[in-house]
């Protein structure tokens, strides 16, 4: 009976914290996992641009015209919608 409290607490730590945390990193592995050339992204450091080649753990995002950088692959945050980028 002593053990009780402890145990719901535990499931409760992992309702609120623990599974939703797995959850938005699954989400992120998923959306690296599918980048392709062309995407329009938007970075961790609020950089963005187009996906010009895709490497094993670096991707080349053109921000402007004939202005390239690299980035690793877990640094791209959001695919944004085509044509986001023209209308800005």
């Amino acid at each position: 009976m002593s053990l009780l409290p402890l145990i719901i607490l535990f499931v409760v730590f992992w309702f609120l914290l623990l599974r939703p945390q797995m959850k938005k990193a699954k989400e992120h592995r998923e959306l690296v996992a599918k980048l392709q050339k062309g995407d329009e992204v938007l970075t961790n450091g609020g950089i963005a641009g187009r996906i010009e080649d895709l490497g094993e753990s670096f991707v080349t995002v053109e921000v402007a015209d004939k202005v390239a950088i690299k980035v690793q692959r877990g640094a791209i945050t959001a695919v944004l919608p085509k044509g986001t980028l023209k209308s800005a």
